[in-house]
Formats: structure tokens, sequence, C-alpha cells
């Protein structure tokens, strides 16, 4: 049986016009929590800056900023930039909300993109990366409520064998989630290995060597794809 054009290219429509719709409002109420979370985070430092007169004064506040934003502030614009194409637009803001994004949202959502076999960017791997990263937020949010009823106590009975493997946990995780991805196109995977390798072992300033390691991989795989489309072409 044919399918009709028609009716294919108005459920296409029927999709985007619905994706446009779903990104409109994460984009309204991802604001707007996020502004509220501001503020929140604000209200206790002016309360006690100009309410109860324990402002520590403008040249300590600059002082810390100048030498926090030096040694982070570069992972302000990097981080958004490199996990929204697995997070996508409400992902990224819920992400950027509740926090862990590379230990606990990143991996959520890439695994639950992973479960369904959808494609990092399309439509159904942002839907499935949302609830992935919703139930993450959910389950930590339950977990830090545990952990500080009680979590200090739980810390202090667990051996000093467990204690020293918490260290290795984010390396875990990100290996984890490379090979997830490197399974798929294992050229790229070691590409991207190789680059953070020599990045790692180079005499380069610390706070700029991961954008720069995923600037370096970036052009190189865009590059790649333009050798393969050329060839193809030909």
């Amino acid at each position: 049986m044919a399918l009709n054009p028609q009716k294919v290219l108005q459920g296409d429509a029927s999709i985007n016009q619905g994706m446009a719709n779903f990104h409109n409002k994460a984009h309204f109420w991802g604001r707007l929590t996020l502004f509220m979370t501001i503020l929140a985070s604000l209200s206790a430092p002016l309360y006690m800056s100009f309410v109860v007169g324990a402002h520590p004064g403008w040249g300590p506040i600059l002082a810390g900023l100048i030498g926090y934003a030096g040694f982070i502030g570069v992972m302000w614009v990097i981080e958004p930039i490199t996990y929204y194409p697995i997070l996508g637009i409400a992902g990224t803001y819920l992400a950027f909300l509740s926090g862990n994004i590379s230990n606990l949202c990143l991996p959520c959502s890439a695994a639950a993109q992973e479960a369904i076999g959808a494609e990092n960017g399309s439509n159904k791997g942002e839907i499935a990366g949302v609830f992935g990263i919703a139930v993450a937020c959910l389950v930590n949010t339950i977990v830090i409520v545990i952990v500080i009823l009680g979590g200090s106590y739980i810390i202090m009975m667990l051996p000093e064998a467990i204690k020293s493997a918490f260290n290795f946990i984010l390396p875990a995780i990100f290996g984890a989630v490379l090979g997830q991805f490197a399974f798929k196109t294992p050229l790229y995977g070691l590409v991207g290995s190789l680059i953070g390798l020599a990045i790692l072992v180079s005499p380069i300033i610390s706070f700029i060597k991961i954008a720069l390691c995923v600037a370096m991989t970036i052009t190189f795989i865009l590059y790649m794809e333009k050798l393969k489309d050329k060839k193809r072409a030909s």
C-alpha cells in the first residue's frame, strides 16, 4: 500500500508545530524557573549585606568574582554548547537548574536516548532525553534528602577502601558515556580520545584544556564529514 505524500507532509508539519510549541513552553518555564533560582540564591547574601549590615565591601566581592571567573569562567560558555546536542532545549534548562550535569543529567539523557534507539539532536532523542533528565533530577532530589538526614552517619560507617573509590566515580561515568557513543562511530571515539590525551599531556593552561579539546574534536570530525560528503558526491 503506497503512502499518501500529502498525509506524510501533514504529519511532518504537525510534528514540527508540536515541537515548536514544546520549545516555546520550555523557554518560558526554563527562563522563569532559572530567574527565580537566581533571585533565591541572591536573597540570602543581599539580606545579610543590606539588612543585617554584614556587607564585606565591594573589594573582596570583586576579587572573589575575578578569581573564580578566571578559573572556571570559560565553562560558562563551553558547557552549554558542549552539552546542548545531547540535552536539548528543555533538558538544558532542567540540567542547569538541578546541577550535576556531567555526572548525572548527561549520562541519564544519553542512556534514555540509547534505550529507544533515538538519534542525537532528533525530536525523538530530545523528548527521550528530557524524560531521562527529569527522572534523574527526581531521584537525585530524593537521594539528597536522605543524605541530608543521615548521609554523614552512613559515610562514617563505610570502610576506607570504599571512600577512596569515590574519586573514580566521575572518570568512570565519562568513560562509560564515551564508550556508549564511540561504539556507534569508533573512529570518532578514537579521534576524541587521542586529542584529549594529547591536550592533557601538553603544557597548556589547565582552564582552557577542556574548551580546546571540545573545539578541536568538533572541528576535526566536521572536516572528516565534509571529506565523506565529497567522496559520495564524486
